[in-house]
């Protein structure tokens, strides 16, 4: 593979960078659409984003935004280290421009078992901490803080059964018949909601229900688990 560098738009959640990228980069970044995508592609070096647009400033601004990171180096499912987190933030309002995790399978040849369960925080409201931080001209290390809240599912990659990535969690949130529902980013960008009765396990990352069991409503094309009783599915429109 070619391992020419260049310039592409690279879009997250709160905007998009401009950056000189491999080949390589380019096929992480790649979800299947024509669009390129910054969290499957990591940490990309500060010097080669030459402008960035934040989508709350509504502006574009010359540079590279703020890199955020922590290495944990935690085990947050079986055979899955969660080796780095962080974010692109703007500098000029501080939102999030896109945030990514990077993982490790300590044994390549061996599945991903269950994910490791939260911790329950101490206290019953979280409390604000500041953390220390590492300052270079363009990077900050930001160093790991305890779990403060069970509901803190916010930016967590979501695994389907086969643990397979099928998005990031977004939100909890209410579907139309009063159901708990999780609320995710997928891989194409699109917004969709997983049934809140399908999630198998909660830690790092966030694990679906294994094949093997009972999952009424769920759709035989997409994987989407609907709600009791659905005729069609609600994400890809399949008879169920």
């Amino acid at each position: 593979m070619s391992e020419e560098v260049r310039l592409k738009k690279l879009r997250g959640s709160g905007g998009y960078v401009m950056a000189r990228v491999t080949d390589e980069q380019q096929v992480k970044g790649n979800l299947g659409g024509p669009d390129l995508f910054l969290a499957p592609m990591g940490r990309l070096d500060a010097e080669l984003i030459s402008k960035y647009f934040c989508n709350t400033c509504e502006k574009e601004f010359e540079g590279p935004p703020k890199i955020e990171f922590e290495n944990p180096n935690e085990e947050v499912a079986e055979n899955l280290i969660l080796a780095e987190r962080g974010q692109y933030i703007c500098n000029s309002c501080n939102s999030s421009i896109a945030e990514y995790r990077e993982f490790k399978k300590p044994d390549e040849a061996s599945e991903i078992g269950n994910a490791k369960p939260i911790e329950p925080a101490i206290e019953s409201v979280p409390q604000q901490v500041t953390e220390p931080a590492i300052q270079t001209s363009q990077e900050t290390v930001t160093q790991a803080g305890p779990v403060t809240s069970i509901s803190s599912i916010e930016g967590k990659v979501v695994y389907d059964e086969k643990a397979n990535k099928i998005g990031i969690a977004k939100q909890v949130g209410i579907d139309s018949t009063q159901s708990m529902v999780l609320v995710i980013t997928k891989n194409d960008n699109t917004e969709g909601s997983i049934q809140w009765n399908s999630i198998k396990k909660v830690g790092e990352v966030i694990l679906l229900g294994n094949p093997e069991s009972s999952q009424p409503g769920k759709c035989s094309n997409c994987g989407f688990v609907n709600k009791e009783g659905s005729k069609f599915c609600e994400d890809c429109g399949t008879k169920i």
